[in-house]
């Protein structure tokens, strides 16, 4: 009888053990992920960036055909955000260079060893990669706008869901960046973790929740301010002062002030 509790003992310490390597390995995964792309040509980075924040754009696209099929009640967005995961899946699983993923990738590096060198690839990385997704961003709302290429009862759809998110305040939309953030990065985090199908999926399931939550996405939001300001309903002063810097540093915050440094904390002492 003695036996059974030092047993149960000792599986969970190997369980616990178990976990804290796994940790480490995915920390070390991610960190060699980060280290590459800092070592990217800037040419490669900034085309990949601009193909993310076209690719991102289909997210607002596709939540803007359901939100303008479904009736006004409260469940409809439980059903139209669907559609906001769609971008996503293109952008991650394409393998493009999405900023928000970039608050945890590179940063990592910094982490383990401080540095006015490595200070200064993260800030080339994220300036590069971030200007890159909000001109595709802009290319693909100008195109949105004067391509003439969606029917229009659909078109009205997007205009709803672009014109909700620009009622936000800077400081709402900083606030609800940070959740946003921190969510992307965890789904990096995971990510090494999963298999194709379990990659799909929690892909959708956190994307999702980030739609349904409200929260503000820097670059997926971009397009839904960026398609305002071509139609004239909104001043680019205002899209990028009220919108877009504020979810970006509320995206930083989360992604990077706050997740990558617990996720940091967590595996310190085993690398």
């Amino acid at each position: 009888m003695s036996k059974e509790p030092d047993l149960d003992r000792e599986e969970k310490q190997q369980a616990d053990k178990f976990e804290k390597v796994a940790s480490s390995v995915i920390f070390e995964a991610i960190r060699r992920e980060g280290e590459h792309e800092l070592l990217r040509p800037l040419s490669a980075l900034w085309w990949s960036g601009v193909a993310a924040g076209l690719a991102i754009s289909t997210s607002v696209l596709c939540k803007g055909f359901l939100s303008s099929i479904l009736p006004e009640a409260d469940w409809a967005a439980a059903i139209s955000n669907l559609g906001y995961t769609v971008g996503f899946l293109i952008v991650i699983l394409g393998r493009m260079q999405l900023f928000t993923e970039n608050t945890i990738t590179p940063v990592l590096q910094l982490f383990l060893g401080p540095s006015r060198a490595k200070l200064f690839q993260i800030a080339r990385l994220w300036s590069i990669v971030f200007a890159a997704n909000l001109v595709g961003c802009a290319a693909a709302a100008l195109v949105l706008v004067y391509g003439n290429i969606l029917p229009e009862a659909r078109f009205e759809g997007i205009l709803a869901v672009s014109r909700h998110y620009a009622e936000a305040t800077a400081l709402e939309h900083f606030g609800w960046g940070i959740p946003a953030g921190f969510l992307i990065a965890a789904l990096v985090w995971i990510l090494p973790r999963m298999e194709s199908a379990g990659e799909v999926l929690m892909i959708v399931i956190i994307t999702y929740v980030i739609g349904l939550g409200g929260m503000s996405h820097v670059v997926a939001g971009s397009t839904e301010l960026f398609i305002l300001v071509a139609r004239g309903e909104l001043g680019a002063g205002a899209a990028v002062l009220g919108g877009v810097l504020p979810a970006f540093f509320g995206n930083v915050l989360g992604g990077t002030g706050i997740f990558a440094a617990l996720a940091y904390a967590q595996v310190r002492e085993e690398i």
